[in-house]
């Protein structure tokens, strides 16, 4: 367990920080900026939770899913190379599997896409939609970090890219199963 006793520390005002390695890094860190995305979407699920209403699933699901977005934050946090000389807290691929499994179940009442979807309809799903976004950046943060030649847990990679659809469906689902959806519709104002 993480016990903080102090909040302010002082050892960032010159532009550092210290991974969960205890490394310090610039706050521009690659590797900052993934769980810092990370850690910015969990602030928006927060957001999100306040229009779950009587969508009690999906307010259980996003709890959850923000405990594992700290879960993800730590992993992001703490290098694979060199391995750290605790047990790592790392996303496993059972997570990523309870991700695809509740799209699955989602999905099952809403109509196949005939168009693509703008963010809106319910207050809840707009929310969803902004997740999504700052998701899928931080799945980019990530990749980044991988193509700078870091090396990144793989679970947490297939976490963040299935977490983005999961987030998709579950607008959808908060749009009373899909019938509320705002659908694109190519050239309409031309």
């Amino acid at each position: 367990m993480v016990t903080l006793n102090k909040i302010y520390t002082k050892t960032g005002d010159e532009g550092l920080t210290r991974l969960a390695s205890g490394a310090p890094v610039s706050k521009t860190d690659l590797r900052v900026q993934a769980y810092g995305a990370v850690d910015e979407l969990n602030a928006v699920l927060g957001v999100a939770r306040l229009s779950s209403g009587q969508n009690d699933r999906i307010d259980a699901m996003l709890g959850r899913i923000q405990n594992e977005l700290f879960d993800l934050g730590a992993d992001l946090a703490t290098p694979l190379d060199p391995p750290p000389a605790w047990e790592a807290l790392r996303i496993l691929d059972s997570q990523v599997e309870r991700l695809e499994q509740e799209i699955d179940w989602m999905n099952e009442s809403l109509k196949p896409l005939d168009s693509f979807i703008l963010p809106g309809g319910s207050p809840l799903s707009a929310h969803l939609h902004v997740a999504r976004t700052v998701c899928r950046r931080a799945e980019r943060d990530a990749v980044r970090l991988v193509e700078a030649g870091q090396a990144v847990n793989g679970a947490a990679l297939r976490y963040l890219n299935r977490l983005s659809d999961h987030l998709f469906v579950a607008g959808r689902r908060a749009n009373a199963n899909g019938a509320n959806d705002v659908k694109w519709k190519p050239g309409a104002t031309r």
